[in-house]
């Protein structure tokens, strides 16, 4: 007889596929807020500023990039905590997905970006 096989909660998988969609969104979300007020702009530079050497040289990308990272990672690890023995129903997560990432693109794509930011 072949060996049993384990089965996996897919909780883990979701965390990740999730956490990556708000890291896309938080990107395209800060970009275009950066765009809106000059104010939020200098905080996110000062934020890349923080740690980042040559911040100063490539202006709020810093920033921006900072917090995609944050709440990639950030969120990842809250979701892996609360799905981490779930088993969730990856194809419904799956669509959450592609229909954030598609939302993210859409908010950086130039035309839809120029439009919103007032250009």
């Amino acid at each position: 007889t072949p060996p049993a096989t384990r089965h996996r909660e897919s909780g883990p998988a979701v965390a990740a596929i999730i956490s990556a969609m708000l890291g896309m969104l938080t990107l395209a979300l800060v970009n275009l807020g950066t765009q809106a007020s000059k104010a939020f702009n200098t905080w996110v530079h000062g934020i890349g500023k923080l740690w980042m050497p040559g911040a100063e040289g490539i202006g709020p990308y810093s920033g921006k990039e900072t917090l995609s990272a944050l709440v990639w990672i950030g969120s990842w690890i809250v979701l892996h905590v609360a799905f981490r023995n779930r088993d969730l129903n990856l194809g419904r997560w799956l669509i959450g997905f592609l229909i954030g990432v598609g939302i993210a693109t859409t908010l950086l794509w130039p035309p839809v970006f120029e439009y919103l930011a007032g250009h």
